[in-house]
C-alpha cells in the first residue's frame, strides 16, 4: 500500500494531478495479483479519494511561490468542481462496481484522446497575460467534478488536457494550478465518500502518509522536467489506463 501510494504520488506531484488516474488501477490490480485480498471499486474509490485530498496538499504547498498558481482559475474552477465532486462522491453509493469502473474508463479516454491532440503553442504565453473563457471552465469543472466524484478521483487527469487545450493555459501553469481545483474537488469527493462509509480507515492512512512525502518530492522533479516530457508522461500514463479498465469491462 505504501509502495503503491509513494509512486502514485510522485507522478501526481510531477505531473499536476491528484494522482487517482495511476492509484485506482495499482490499487484494483496490484493486491490481488500479489495474493491480497481485492477491493471492490468501492472501496478502492474511497481510499483514493482521501489520499488525493492529502496528496494535493503537498503538491500545492510546493507551488505557494512564484506565478504559476491563476487565483482567478481556481475560484471559478474550485468553486464548480467543489459541488460537482460531492455530488459524485455521494452519489456512487447507489451505484455497482461495474457502474464505477464504467465511468473512470470514460473519463480516462475523454482525457488521453484530449491529450494527444496536438496543441499550439500555449507555453510563450506570458505568466501575467494569461486569459480564459468563465463560462467553459465552470462548466467543464462542473461535469468533471461528478465524474471523478464517482471514482473518488479529484479529476486533474481530464481538467488537465481541459485547461491546456481548451482554455489554453501554460504548461507550469496548468500543473501548479490544477493541483490547486483538484484539492478543493477532493474535499467534495472525500466528504461524500465518508458520509457514505465507503472508506477504508488503515488502507486511506497508509496512503497518505505516502502521499505527503512523495508529493512534494514530485514537485520538485516536475519543476526540472522538459514540459513536453511532462505531457507526454501524462497521456501515456492515461492511456494505458484506459485500455486496461475497459478490455476488463468488455471481457467480463
Amino acid at each position: 500500500m505504501f509502495v503503491i501510494g509513494f509512486i502514485g504520488s510522485f507522478v501526481s506531484g510531477m505531473v499536476g494531478i491528484g494522482g487517482s488516474i495511476i492509484k485506482y488501477p495499482m490499487l484494483l490490480y496490484i493486491p490481488p495479483a500479489l495474493g491480497f485480498i481485492a477491493f471492490s471499486a468501492h472501496e478502492v474509490s474511497g481510499i483514493s479519494a482521501v489520499q488525493v485530498f492529502f496528496a494535493t496538499i503537498g503538491g500545492v504547498f510546493a507551488y505557494r511561490k512564484g506565478d504559476y498558481l491563476n487565483k482567478q482559475l481556481i475560484i471559478y474552477m474550485g468553486t464548480s468542481i467543489l459541488i460537482g465532486s460531492f455530488i459524485g462522491g455521494y452519489g456512487s453509493r447507489f451505484m455497482t462496481d461495474s457502474s464505477v469502473n464504467l465511468v473512470y474508463g470514460i473519463l480516462a479516454v475523454l482525457a488521453a484522446v484530449m491529450m494527444f491532440i496536438p496543441k499550439k503553442e500555449i507555453d510563450s504565453i506570458p505568466l501575467e497575460k494569461v486569459t480564459f473563457n468563465k463560462w467553459v471552465a465552470t462548466v467543464s469543472a462542473l461535469f468533471v467534478g461528478i465524474g471523478a466524484g464517482v471514482v473518488g478521483a479529484a479529476g486533474a487527469f481530464i481538467l488537465v488536457p481541459i485547461m491546456l487545450l481548451i482554455l489554453k493555459i501554460p504548461t507550469r501553469m496548468t500543473i501548479a494550478t490544477s493541483l490547486a481545483i483538484t484539492f478543493i474537488s477532493s474535499i467534495g469527493s472525500t466528504t461524500g465518500k465518508l458520509l457514505t462509509g465507503q472508506v477504508l480507515l488503515v488502507p486511506a492512512l497508509i496512503m497518505i502518509v505516502a502521499s505527503l512525502i512523495a508529493s512534494p518530492l514530485g514537485v520538485k522533479v516536475g519543476k526540472k522536467v522538459n514540459v513536453k516530457l511532462l505531457q507526454g508522461i501524462l497521456a501515456v500514463l492515461i492511456l494505458a489506463t484506459a485500455i486496461k479498465i475497459w478490455l476488463d469491462i468488455i471481457l467480463v
